[in-house]
Order: structure tokens, then sequence, then C-alpha cells
């Protein structure tokens, strides 16, 4: 089978890396094409993923329209050498977009119920739709629900591998502890109307956990010169491992606190956005969520100096991974048996327990 997958985030190269490594040993054959966004182009070379450029993409609703007809060109254009037999993606326009104009169907996952512009753009296009089953929407027919998070993919142990090296050459001692505050730049579609915290807001949570151990700072963007100290230095697929071994993180970004949590470290994520997922995770203990930043910074503080916090959440995440399947093990069945998969799992969706992790 050949399959054109679309990469649109850093966080998409690795939901589908895992499910593309076992594809290719069962003969499967890829064409990948990448948004020039962050640090997407860092991990694809990383992990030896060949990939073409479409670009760097645009804000603002205007320009993200402009952008979608150049995006779409770029993709039919290599599709068109390509031949795929089918399109993959997560919640790309353009992949659904230049499958529908090539006459092949579209796979989509998605997990991002408020991201509105993305679906008015991708969800007429697309054949099936994958989410988890807590996602809030309904797409009818074509919405297939699987009992997972998409943070799985990569984290769940069978994937993970630890390495203790990468943390002793970033300078951070054998059970060192320490916290990572992770900001967002608010300029995607999805982010349109939702906020997290204010300038002095992140200089705040960061001055207070600095009081009390090593902090370390992920961000999208620029961060304020006296933060400049924190931000995270390390390659970007190394960020994982610092997630795995922090004592807790502060997130605007609900990706990376789902990740965080999916490795075993407890997380804090504040976001005004709404999501099947958020509420689910929180539900289960795996986030702690704040709407505003009243009491975060206490809050935070008090986890980080509670050496034993981290011991009681991983058990939390053990009893929540009893339940859950394999999502990666999920979209390889998928894809490989597609469309016949399609109408198994919507006639008997307890056919995805046999990928249960446990």
């Amino acid at each position: 089978m050949k399959i054109f997958i679309d990469i649109g985030h850093p966080a998409h190269v690795h939901y589908f890396r895992n499910f593309m490594s076992i594809m290719n040993e069962k003969g499967h054959t890829f064409f990948i094409t990448a948004r020039d966004k962050e640090v997407v182009f860092d991990l694809l070379n990383h992990y030896n993923l060949e990939y073409r450029s479409r670009g760097k993409g645009s804000n603002g609703i205007v320009g993200k329209l402009l952008y979608i007809a150049k995006a779409d060109r770029t993709l039919l254009k290599f599709a068109k050498q390509f031949k795929p037999d089918l399109f993959l993606s997560f919640a790309s326009p353009y992949a659904a977009q230049a499958s529908r104009l090539l006459g092949k169907p579209h796979i989509a996952f998605d997990d991002t119920d408020h991201a509105i512009f993305s679906h008015a753009m991708y969800v007429p296009f697309t054949r099936s739709i994958a989410t988890p089953k807590v996602y809030l929407k309904d797409y009818g027919k074509k919405h297939i629900r699987f009992n997972a998070f998409m943070e799985m993919c990569s984290l769940l142990p069978k994937y993970f591998i630890e390495d203790g090296s990468i943390l002793t050459n970033a300078g951070i001692a054998e059970n060192e502890r320490y916290a990572i505050v992770r900001f967002v730049s608010w300029q995607a579609s999805h982010d349109i109307g939702e906020k997290g915290l204010s300038l002095e807001g992140k200089i705040e949570i960061v001055k207070a956990l600095s009081q009390q151990g090593r902090v370390i700072i992920s961000s999208e963007g620029t961060v304020p010169k006296e933060l400049e100290p924190f931000v995270f230095k390390s390659h970007p697929a190394h960020m994982h491992q610092f997630l795995k071994s922090a004592s807790l993180i502060v997130s605007e970004s609900l990706t990376m606190a789902a990740e965080a949590a999916f490795l075993g470290t407890p997380a804090i994520c504040i976001s005004t956005a709404k999501a099947g997922t958020l509420d689910e995770e929180v539900r289960l203990g795996l986030i702690e969520l704040y709407r505003n930043p009243n009491g975060l910074t206490n809050r935070a503080v008090k986890l980080f100096k509670d050496i034993g916090y981290k011991e009681q959440f991983k058990a939390q995440l053990n009893r929540v991974l009893a339940d859950l399947i394999d999502p990666t093990a999920f979209m390889v069945w998928f894809v490989e048996n597609y469309p016949n998969s399609a109408s198994i799992i919507k006639e008997n969706p307890e056919y995805q327990n046999r990928f249960k992790i446990r």
C-alpha cells in the first residue's frame, strides 16, 4: 500500500512514526509532506523520515485561507507523482482536499474538539475520522471512536526507551528534581479565542518554581529576557526524556500536559480550551486543569515540593492504562485493512479490545 501522510505539528511526528515503522516492515511505502513549523523538520530528520516541505503556513483567518490554496497545489503535485492508495493525517485540510481531488480516501485522526476552522476545511472531504471515544463532536457514519489517547502512540512502555545519558549530558544530576513549564504561541487556528498565562503570570510561575529547584522552559515563541536562562536547549527529540524524569509540568499546551501525564509525570494545565480528551484526563486524575491563574502558582509549588507525589501519580496512571488500547496497534490494523476495518469497528466497537495494553 502507498500512503501519503501530511504532518502539520511536532506532535504529529510522534503520532505516526511508530505506525510508519511497523508498516514499513510490512512492505508499505510512504510519502510525507510537512509544514515548516517549530521543530517539525528537526524531528523528522532525527527519526530518518524523508519528507518534502509544504511551507511555513500563515496566521489569521485570511492568511490561512490563502495558504490552503498554496498547500493544496503542493500536495497535489507530490501526490500525482507518488500515486497513493490513501491519504492519512491528523486533521489536515490539505491532505483531505488533495485526496478528494484525486478520488482517494483520506483517513483523519483528531482529538482537538475546538479546532473549528480546521474542521470546516477537512471534515467534508474525509472518508473516515478516528478520534478518542471521549471526543465531543459527532461526525456520524464516518466517525470511528477508539479507547485511547493520541499521546500514547509514542509514549507507551513498548515504544518509549528511557535514556538517562541525555539528561546527564544536559547537566542534570541523577535523581535531581526539576519542573518543566510549557508556553504556547496561541497562533494556531484551534487557539483562536483561547488564552493561558499573561506575561506577568509566566514570570511569576517560573520564579516561584525556581526557588524550589531547577526549572526548564519549553516555548513555541520567544520568552521574556529574564526567563531566557531557563529555556530548553537540548534537541527537541529529547523532550520526552526530560518529561519522563521531571517532577512536574505546568503547561499551556494540552498536548504536552498529556504527554507528561502518560510518561508518569504529574501535569497541571492552564487553558480555556474545551476538549473531550482534556475533560477525560482531568476526570481520570491525569491532569489538573486551571481555567485561570488563580491558585495555580501555589498548587504548582506545593506539588513540586512533594517528594512522594509522583509515585502516587504513577500508580493512578497504571490503573488508567489497564482499561485502554494501544492506539498505534489499532492504527496499523485500521489502515492496513481499510475500508473493511471501518465497517467492522462501526458494527462492533468492542472489536478494538483486541488491542488492549494489558
